[in-house]
């Protein structure tokens, strides 16, 4: 029997995930690591954590699954996305941390550059907006400010990567820096239309283009690991951002399909085909993945609060003991009652992208209590959602409407959640057996690469449906709530703290 070892590289911590010829969970591992946040606004992760968090949840995972790693066809990796890292080509020592995705600190370089005019070419050219989120100005940053590291880079002595990359060149014994097309499209270097670094990009940041990786599909052959990790040498065949693993891992493979993962936030990504759609709505234009050298397009949009509004009621409002308590508590509430929360706890994301405006309540009564507040704030996460798909359907007018909406993450396992979302959606919500989605993307990347797996039409038939939520809300209603909602949005956009 062989096995396929999928790689989970996150924000918060690692994981390591084995997946047997069936695609099934035999053995997981994870670990989490120390964030750093060196002032206001920064985030930065320890470079060596991401590795031997990574290497050492590997080895957890086979060992406590009893797995030979000869018995490992293949590694898949997916990762936390902009994460930023410069390295040394010949120690391997970085120079600086990791500057990770969340951190604003080039929001004013971004201003500036925005000033000078440079938004449209950087949509036009990335898909992406010109902002901090992204990894170009947080490299050009380390470049600008990090003694001696611009000459280094022109001398040719530094690499660049984004986490994926980083952690395939230690694996690979230094022999591979190589990243995928999904990662790249996520720096604001990388030319989408095209398929390649942009020249155009790299010179407005002044930024060395022998530093980048190259580019390969999403199932490649990204290098061999050293034998002196595992004790043989391990293929590593399929890589993919966060995102897009997930997106695969549901099967979204025909356009028109769309996915929505719940965690802390919930980022919703809707295939486009072959088809790059500029939106008018400040959705992300981004590669959905790319086989075969074909890339495949996808709208991205994402939102700041969706389970950690469940969160804010457990740990702030003090209401839930237990955030699984919230769709229970949500029954219980008064339905003449039309509470609407706001959850603009750091601002509003796609399609506002409103860092100013804070969180908001609406329709208080005396009668208002914790019941309310939970109906209120799962609500909240439905609202949200439906902004982003109308948005996205707005932009590719082309496609088909009312399809049905799969999801996955933690927040996707409240049955009361789910089918608000349906109701409000007017569109079916598919919850699949296997919620651990990021990682199965990867894992069918690499294990389809080396022949485990089918290929996209066969691995599609095999997605197994757990529960299908079907909307069951009055039209009428359902109008009336959202237009509330918009209400809500628009006033709470009118105040600034």
């Amino acid at each position: 029997m062989s096995f396929i070892l999928a790689i989970d590289q996150g924000t918060t911590s690692s994981r390591s995930i084995i997946f047997n010829e069936n695609l099934k969970i035999i053995g997981s591992a994870q670990e989490e690591f120390t964030q750093h946040f060196p002032q206001s606004g920064w985030v930065e992760h320890n470079p060596q954590d991401l590795l031997e968090t990574t290497i050492g949840t590997c080895k957890s995972a086979l060992n406590s699954s009893s797995i030979d790693p000869k018995k490992v066809a293949a590694i898949g990796i997916t990762n936390q996305r902009e994460t930023t890292l410069v390295w040394d080509k010949n120690t391997g020592e970085p120079v600086y941390n990791a500057i990770v995705w969340q951190d604003r600190r080039t929001a004013s370089h971004c201003e500036e550059l925005r000033k000078k005019g440079y938004e449209k070419k950087v949509t036009d050219t990335t898909g992406l907006l010109l902002d901090p989120y992204f990894s170009a100005t947080k490299l050009a940053w380390i470049l600008d400010n990090v003694e001696g590291v611009r000459s280094r880079a022109e001398e040719g002595h530094l690499l660049f990567g984004t986490v994926d990359s980083y952690l395939i060149w230690h694996l690979t014994g230094r022999q591979s820096h190589v990243t995928d097309a999904t990662n790249a499209a996520r720096t604001m270097l990388y030319d989408i239309r095209s398929g390649a670094w942009s020249t155009e990009m790299c010179d407005m940041l002044n930024i060395p283009i022998k530093m980048l990786p190259e580019v390969c599909d999403c199932a490649a052959d990204f290098g061999l690991t050293s034998p002196e990790i595992f004790g043989v040498s391990i293929p590593i065949k399929g890589v993919a951002g966060d995102q897009h693993a997930a997106t695969l891992g549901q099967a979204c493979f025909e356009p028109g399909m769309m996915k929505s993962t719940y965690g802390t936030g919930c980022f919703a990504l809707l295939n486009t085909g072959n088809t790059m759609v500029t939106s008018q709505n400040r959705m992300l234009t981004t590669i959905g993945y790319q086989l075969d050298g074909k890339i495949t397009y996808a709208l991205e949009g994402s939102i700041f609060i969706a389970g950690a509004v469940v969160q804010w009621l457990r740990d702030g409002l003090k209401i839930l003991s237990k955030a699984s308590q919230s769709g229970d508590l949500a029954k219980l509430s008064d339905n003449s009652q039309n509470l609407i929360l706001v959850p603009a706890f750091t601002g509003l994301g796609a399609p506002y992208w409103n860092a100013d405006c804070r969180g908001a309540v609406y329709g208080l009564t005396r009668n208002s209590g914790p019941a309310e507040f939970s109906r209120a704030a799962l609500e909240s996460v439905g609202f949200q959602t439906r902004d982003l798909l109308e948005a996205m359907m707005s932009d590719w007018q082309t496609g088909a409407k009312g399809g049905v909406l799969r999801v996955d993450g933690g927040m996707s396992a409240s049955n009361w959640t789910m089918q608000f979302l349906s109701n409000i959606l007017d569109a079916p919500v598919d919850r699949p057996e296997t919620l651990e989605t990021t990682a199965m993307g990867a894992a069918w990347l690499a294990g389809m690469r080396v022949g485990l797996y089918p290929e996209q039409s066969e691995f599609a038939k095999s997605w197994s449906l757990e529960k299908r939520f079907k909307p069951g809300m009055d039209d009428e209603l359902r109008e009336q709530r959202y237009k509330d909602w918009k209400s809500a949005v628009a006033a709470t956009l009118e105040v600034r703290t």
